[in-house]
């Protein structure tokens, strides 16, 4: 079969099974849930394997470390994910959830209630877990989805599809409800985005690069992910202890994901007591500083900041810096370079904080809080599908009641329109 009809019939079998799906109460989704995985757990040593082909594979390839860090799954790592999927089917069910609803004049009564988007494409990089951790929000929200992961994880995300299918196999949930986009060349990718009316809305996660291209040339509608030049401020009025320790964290604690700092900004006023310590405390923990010549000035370890660095994520133990002479600097600098994922300010003033919140225009603002919390698990949503940075539908950490829509349902008694 060719890779476009093979495709045409897995997007077909998603499509019948979200009819399936879509009406299905809670109960019978969360079971399929547990006994995903259950039967991760059980197939332990299978995704390990297959997964240690895809490292290898990766390491031959030249691919950085960090990035090999994104794709590597142990025994452990299995079992966070079936973790994650159980916590999903704890949490509550958002399709039949009444958004708004009244009786109107005429004695119609009116509701807004959530239900499913019907069949979900995710376009994603690099890491694996995001196949189980898309899968089963999907399901949980009623919806199918059509899967397609970067041709460096397809070992184990093949492997990883199976198993959730056969677990399915014996659930009210169809095994059809979850896909795998056939094929790992760039053809199998047109095959998804060209997909209108097989696929009700693509969600990409990635690279600028990636999220760019689903967005320019999908027919289908786009629920556009972004990536995460992420900012700490750190502001006049700082502690710079706590400023310190929330630096660190939101480079170092782990610095291949979205929502690791990649800039942080200080204060002209305490750049003398602040950046010294903040050069020596990243040192310590294998980071490379990018900065401009007010930072270089502090540091000979310094590496010259370029325009790139300022927008560049790097997902690597590298940071960009700056010094600026207002906070008012500081956003017009965020606003410049960034991303809109998340930014924070380390600040013990009320009135500093309020207008960072008012002018950083982002999906997630921290105050005096790391750039790390971003996430679906941090915020209680569950494993999250993505973090929207843009403003229709969805933005930011997107869990459950973000993949749905409504619909509007009235019921009267007989009622004409005059």
């Amino acid at each position: 079969m060719a890779e476009a009809e093979e495709f045409l019939a897995v997007a077909r079998a998603a499509k019948d099974a979200a009819t399936v799906l879509a009406p299905l109460p809670r109960a019978p989704k969360d079971a399929a849930l547990r006994a995903i995985a259950d039967a991760l757990v059980a197939a332990t040593d299978e995704i390990v394997t297959a997964n240690a082909d895809d490292v290898e594979r990766a390491r031959r390839n030249g691919t950085s470390e960090s990035m090999i860090d994104r794709l590597r799954l142990d025994a452990g790592r299995v079992e966070k994910i079936a973790e994650a999927v159980r916590q999903v089917a704890d949490l509550p069910d958002p399709v039949g959830e009444v958004v708004r609803g009244s009786t109107l004049p005429n004695g119609l009564e009116l509701r807004q209630v959530r239900v499913p988007l019907g069949v979900i494409g995710i376009i994603y990089e690099g890491r694996p877990n995001v196949t189980v951790d898309a899968a089963v929000l999907c399901l949980k929200s009623g919806n199918a989805v059509l899967l397609r992961g970067s041709s460096s994880a397809h070992s184990s995300n093949s492997v990883l599809v199976r198993i959730m299918q056969e677990a399915l196999e014996g659930t009210e949930v169809p095994a059809g409800a979850v896909q795998l986009v056939p094929g790992v060349t760039r053809e199998s990718v047109k095959h998804l985005l060209r997909a209108r009316g097989l696929v009700d809305v693509l969600i990409p996660r990635g690279g600028a690069s990636l999220i760019r291209s689903v967005v320019e040339e999908s027919t289908v509608p786009v629920i556009e992910t972004g990536v995460g030049n992420c900012h700490v401020y750190v502001d006049a009025d700082a502690d710079l202890e706590t400023a310190l320790k929330i630096l660190i964290n939101a480079k170092a604690q782990r610095p291949s994901v979205c929502n690791a700092a990649e800039t942080f900004l200080v204060h002209a006023e305490i750049a003398d007591a602040f950046v010294p310590m903040a050069l020596a405390a990243l040192k310590d923990v294998g980071v490379t500083v990018h900065g401009d010549e007010r930072i270089r000035s502090y540091g000979a370890d310094v590496e010259p900041a370029t325009e790139d660095d300022f927008t560049v994520e790097y997902v690597s133990l590298d940071i960009a810096a700056a010094v600026v002479d207002s906070l008012d600097e500081a956003v017009a600098h965020i606003r410049r370079y960034g991303s809109a994922h998340t930014d924070a300010i380390v600040t013990r003033s009320q009135a500093a904080a309020r207008r960072f919140v008012a002018t950083v225009d982002s999906a997630a603002v921290a105050v005096n809080a790391s750039t790390r919390f971003t996430d679906g698990g941090e915020f209680g949503f569950g494993a999250e599908i993505g973090i929207s940075t843009q403003k229709l539908h969805a933005r930011g950490p997107m869990g459950l009641p973000e993949l749905t829509s409504t619909k509007w349902i009235y019921t009267g008694d007989g009622h004409v329109r005059l």
